[in-house]
Parts: C-alpha cells; structure tokens; sequence
C-alpha cells in the first residue's frame, strides 16, 4: 500500500517494512515483531545454546560487578575506613584500605572480563545466526518458483541479504546484549536501593516514570519524520537506481539537467525530514542525562540532611541510620539506574528495524517451494538385442526414461527421442484470468515448431509450459508419451536446452560460462560448441580467448556476442529438445547469418521450439503456428500459411511482427 501523509503520521517508528520493490514503506505488527524475535531466539538458542548461556552468565556477573563496586565503596571504603578516620574514633587502616581497594580493584576486574568474554560470544552469535539465516535463504531461493522472481525486482530480493541481514547483525551484536546488560543493571540497581532506602528509591522511581514519559513524547514526535524520512530514502535511491542505469539515454537527450534538479529535489526532502527527525531524537539523551543529573542533586540533597539531623532511613533491612557511605552508595545506584532507561531507548530503533528485516526474510523462507511430484528420471542407456533401452551408468550419448511405477509393477524404459503433444491446454498466472485456451500441438522428434504473434499472445508461456516453470490449469502435455507432471522437473530440463532472448552471463571465464550447460563438459566439447555456434571466431579474439574473464554480466562483450555464448552453452549440453525464445532477436544482420547456420547444426536431429522475431528466420520450420490471444489461429508450414493469406500472410507480406 502507498502512505499518505495521515498513515505516517499514525504509525510508530520502528515498525517499518519496505514493500515489494523497496520504494515504499507498510507497517509491521506488533504479532509480526514478536513472532520474529521468537524465530531469533529459535535460532540461537538452536546453534549456540551453550554461548548464549554463557552470554546472560557473563551479563548477570557484569551487571552485578557494578552494584557491587558501589555498595563497596559507600559501605566498605567510606563507612568503615575514611568516615572513622576522619570523625577520628580510629586511627584510618592504611593495610586494611589497601586490601579493600584490591579487593574492589579485582571486583572490576572480573567485570571487565565478564563484559568482554560476553561481547565476544555475541559477535560471534550475531555473525554465525546472520550466516545460517543467509545460507538458508539462498538455498531457499534456489527452490522458489520462477513465479516468486518474476513478480521483483532484483534490488528487492537482494536487500535481504545486505539491509535486512546487516540489520539482523547490528540487533544481535550490539543492540540486544546492551539492552540485557541495562535492563539486568536496572533489576540489580533497584533491588539494592530498595535494600538501601524506601524513601530515596521513591525519588529514583518517581524521575524514572518522568524520564519515560518524556521519552515517549520525544519518540511520538521524532516517529513521523522518521517515517517520512525513510520513505524519501527509498525514493531518493530509487531514483539514483534508475538513473545510474539509464545513463546512455540519459545522455543522449540531454537529460542531465533535470536529472539533477529530480535529484536535488529529492535529496533536500530527504535533509529535511532527516533534521527534523534527529532534532527530536538528538535532544532526547541530553534531556535524560540532565533529568539524572537533578535527581542526583535532590538525592545528595536528601541524604545530606537525612545525615545532618540524623533521620532514620526505611529499607529492606528494616530501620537504619543513614550515613555517608549509604548515600554515596546510593547515588551510584540510581546513576546507573536512571542511565540505561536512555540506552534501552536508543536501541528500540535498531531492534525494530531489525525486525521488520527478519519479518521480510521470514516472509520469503515461508513462501512454500517449488513442488515436484514426478518420479519419471533420465538415465544413460544404450540398446539391447531388440533395440530396448538398458540403464548404463556410463555416459553413452543416448537417454530414456526410467519410469518407476507406483503399483510395484517392473520398472520400464523409453527412449528420449523428443516428441512433445498439447492437448486442449489451458493455462492462467492468475486463477480465473485464463491467457492460454484450448492449445493442441505435436512436435514430432526432429521437427523444428515456430511460434509467431503479436506481444502478449502467449508464445513464451507455451515454452514455459513444457519445462514446467509453470504447471497448465486444464488439459495434458505429453513428452515421449508421458504426462510431464510424472517426471521429476531436474530430470526434464536437463533434457531441454533454452536460449532465452535476455542472455544472462556470468562471472567467471568465456570457457566457463560455455561448461554452465554441461558442467563436466571437457575442454574439447566446449570448443567444439562454440564452433557449432559460430563463437569461436570472435572468443579467439579476445585477449586470453576462452580463458578471458567475463564479470558484469558480460557487458565487455556486445549484444551478438553473448548472445552466440548462450547458444554455445546450450549447444555443449546436447539436449533432445531445444527452446529457442527469440534467440536472434538483438544480433545484427551479418551476426544473424552466421548465427542461424550455427543454431541449422545444433537443431540438426532434435526437435526445436522457436520463437521468431524475424520471420525470415522460420521459413523453413516444419510448422509455424501462428499465436493470437493465448489460440492458435492459424497453423502450417510457410508455403501453406501464405496461401491461405490469413494472420500469417499479413504479417509476412507486411514486414512486421511484434517482439514478445
């Protein structure tokens, strides 16, 4: 949902989630927020039990140390040694002084270890948690459905894994044990000022209750131009997204100008609700901190005259005189009181977007994976006697598929020979939105089928249809007279081999982005494939020719180039069945050529799907089947469909045909 400014002004700080696409920002539930945290938790006390023992351990020693050290020095070092001195009823105990100051020295000294052994352990609970959560995800991802990406956007999916999971590090790390150190300070403070006195700890209490108040007003008003300003960040890198990859038409309308101007406009909304949100936020420690201050006043104040006219205090220890030490000790107290209610409130932020981020990454390792009941498989084969296929674990250049029957009845294999039916298929991304009706087809093995039509006609979801990104609402397609649905997804497409019109290119060498089709692949398959795609010629060109380093998807090489490295990488996996989705589309008229004899040698034997942007390219197709809002309306060969002078005619004679 988009926010208004009424929404923004309504919602509380922490609770923000970027929506779908990173540009806006949807509230996160309270609900939401607990059952993360719970997950959180899950996960550390899963993998780091006995760490995270240890880590509330070394916090109840660190937190103790410091009440601890401040009763020492009221009680012990003042009471018993300099008060006496002073008031010279003793003589003062210099051996005696020195072994409480050790002893206090030691005392400190254990928290120190304590406090550093603990923020050791959550460094490395933090860092391991957000390493498990980051390995999960991507594994996850690998399973999701193609339909989970084609519905975001890159930058989306991959602030998961820097925002969202940074985010997760920070909270882990720093956030929650500082705020169990102050809250367990608290809890151990308060217990010795009761332990100390009743009427002084009502002072403590009652500054407290204001500080929490003023802390609340403060994050009220600081919450809307947080909001604001959060919004506007995702607006302002959104537009330096698109204008950092739009920088060549950018330049070439001369675009640059009012490219800044966008830019300043976003970036001054941005200062903007950016000073206004930390005035508030910025003013709230020093306020706090002087709040502390007065109370420590009052508190001397008290005391001082508590001890001046010798009033007896009230405590848990029943009724006491107050003395010098007493007060000093309790002034320690409610400082370290009163200072962690500011750093609980400085780290609420940091948890709350911490748990929007986990919100978000829960959110996808929920999404439920890719299914896959089938339990047909591809193996290796080779003929027996009567020309029957027989499973070989060698690699023989030929395939069948090995169909486990449910019933118990034997096993039996068929040849992979590539023949692949439509039979009143119907098909919808939304239920009820059919875009496919009624689609029949046969692709003979060895036959080469071309798809045309207009944009949105459904070509390339027929393709999509047969290595199962999506699974058909009506009807059956059979391959090699099997229902598609019966074999295992991994096992049909690696007997399909797709070159897609976005070629998509990898970091790594020109020789390694050619294996990504047969990773066992040898040297000499992946020359022989790039000959075959008429790659061969430029790769040797290239400066360390098939062992020159591609990175940025490749971008060093032009359109044509990858494009014929795609062709290449579909060419040494040998598939029966090859998808060819407007494979040309983005080469030149010389590239095409040499191209197109490339992809004759590849389809030579196998049967071939093709979607043409050039009809020039489908002439000879043993059938072209024309596609008009998700029906085929029209169906033969070249010489046949311009007979009939129909869709296909028009669009031949015409010169034109849309890019699907």
């Amino acid at each position: 949902m988009i926010l208004n400014w009424e929404e923004v002004t309504s919602m509380p700080a922490i609770n923000l989630r970027p929506t779908k696409g990173g540009r806006n920002m949807i509230q996160v539930s309270k609900k939401e927020q607990i059952k993360a945290m719970r997950r959180l938790l899950g996960y550390v006390l899963r993998y780091y039990p006995w760490q995270f023992a240890l880590v509330l351990f070394c916090i109840v020693i660190a937190s103790g140390v410091g009440v601890v050290g401040s009763f020492f020095i009221g009680t012990i070092v003042i009471d018993e040694f300099v008060a006496p001195a002073l008031a010279g009823t003793t003589s003062f105990d210099q051996i005696g002084f020195a072994l409480a100051l050790t002893i206090m020295a030691a005392i400190y000294l254990i928290g120190i270890m304590a406090t550093y052994a603990y923020s050791i352990l959550m460094a490395i609970i933090g860092q391991g948690v957000q390493k498990i959560i980051r390995d999960q995800l991507f594994n996850h991802m690998q399973d999701l459905p193609i339909s989970y990406f084609d519905g975001r956007s890159r930058g989306d999916i991959m602030s998961f894994y820097t925002n969202d999971i940074d985010a997760l590090r920070e909270m882990l790390s720093r956030a929650l044990p500082m705020m169990m150190s102050s809250l367990m300070t608290m809890i151990a403070c308060f217990v010795m000022m009761l332990y100390t006195d009743f009427m002084l700890s009502a002072v403590v209490v009652c500054f407290a209750i204001l500080i929490f108040f003023i802390i609340k007003y403060y994050a009220k008003m600081s919450a809307k131009y947080f909001i604001a300003q959060q919004i506007e960040l995702g607006k302002t890198d959104g537009y330096i997204e698109e204008m950092t990859s739009g920088q060549k038409v950018v330049k070439v309308f001369n675009y640059e100008d009012r490219n800044i101007k966008g830019f300043k406009k976003h970036n001054e909304a941005f200062y903007e609700y950016s000073v206004k949100a930390n005035r508030f936020a910025n003013v709230l420690m020093p306020t706090v901190g002087q709040l502390g201050n007065l109370q420590y006043v009052i508190i001397a104040l008290i005391g001082g005259l508590a001890i001046v006219n010798g009033i007896y205090g009230f405590s848990l220890r029943g009724v006491n005189q107050l003395e010098v030490g007493i007060i000093v000790s309790f002034l320690l107290y409610s400082k370290a009181f009163i200072q962690p209610i500011g750093q609980v409130s400085q780290q609420l932020n940091v948890v709350g977007l911490a748990l929007a981020g986990a919100t978000r990454i829960f959110e996808v390792t929920d999404v439920p994976a890719e299914t896959d009941g089938g339990y047909v498989e591809l193996c290796y084969a080779e003929p027996d006697k009567d020309g029957n296929p027989v499973e070989v674990s060698d690699r023989t250049g030929r395939w069948a598929w090995k169909h486990l029957h449910k019933d118990g009845t034997p096993t039996t294999y068929v040849w992979l020979r590539g023949e692949i039916k439509f039979n009143d298929v119907d098909f919808a991304y939304v239920p009820g939105k059919t875009i496919l009706h009624n689609i029949t087809l046969e692709a003979e093995p060895g036959q080469k089928i071309a798809f045309v039509g207009p944009t949105g006609a459904g070509k390339t979801t027929i393709t999509n249809l047969i290595n199962r990104f999506y699974d058909i609402e009506d009807g059956k397609i059979r391959y090699d007279g099997i229902n598609i649905n019966k074999i295992r997804k991994a096992d049909l497409r690696r007997s399909l081999g797709m070159v897609l019109q976005d070629t998509n290119l990898f970091t790594g060498t020109v020789r390694e982005n050619i294996r990504f089709g047969k990773l066992d692949a040898t040297d000499e398959e992946v020359m022989a494939a790039a000959k075959k795609a008429n790659a061969d010629s430029f790769i040797g060109n290239l400066a360390q020719g098939y062992d020159t380093v591609l990175d940025n998807a490749g971008a060093s090489l032009s359109q044509g180039q990858r494009q014929l490295l795609a062709i290449a990488r579909a060419a040494v996996a040998d598939p029966p069945v090859m998808i060819l989705d407007e494979a040309t589309s983005s080469i030149d008229s010389r590239t095409e050529k040499l191209v197109q004899e490339g992809m004759d040698a590849i389809m030579k034997g196998r049967t071939v799907f093709v979607i043409a942007h050039r009809l020039s390219t489908v002439k000879n197709a043993d059938v072209i089947m024309v596609i008009d809002a998700g029906r085929i309306i029209e169906s033969g060969s070249h010489d046949e469909l311009m007979a009939k002078k129909g869709k296909y005619y028009q669009l031949y004679t015409g010169n034109a045909i849309e890019e699907s």
